[in-house]
């Protein structure tokens, strides 16, 4: 079943957090992810209005999600966005049919 690792990001430092956002994609690739939304516009339809960045990263499982989060290579990346963001980051099961 497909996994993903959902990202609210703020950033506080463009030009360091583009340094960051070249990094990720070899390393989100290793563990068979890809990007669903990596940015973006953003239309609140209901709520407090959304001010971060969204991405969503799909994995295979979420056991491969947990393995690139908490990957040697990821976490080289990782300090890239030291000082240059602030984040939340999830992992969540997608669906896996009815209930």
């Amino acid at each position: 079943m497909p996994a993903y690792i959902m990202a609210r990001v703020e950033v506080t430092d463009w030009e360091r957090y583009r340094e960051y956002t070249k990094a990720t994609p070899a390393a989100i690739s290793r563990y068979g992810g890809k990007f669903i939304v990596r940015g973006g516009e953003i239309v609140n339809l209901e709520g407090e209005p959304e001010t971060r960045r969204l991405v969503v990263i799909e994995f295979p499982t979420l056991d491969r999600a947990k393995e690139f989060y908490n990957s040697a290579e990821y976490t080289a990346v990782k300090a890239l966005r030291a000082g240059a963001a602030v984040g939340q980051f999830v992992a969540v099961n997608g669906f896996s049919g009815p209930t």
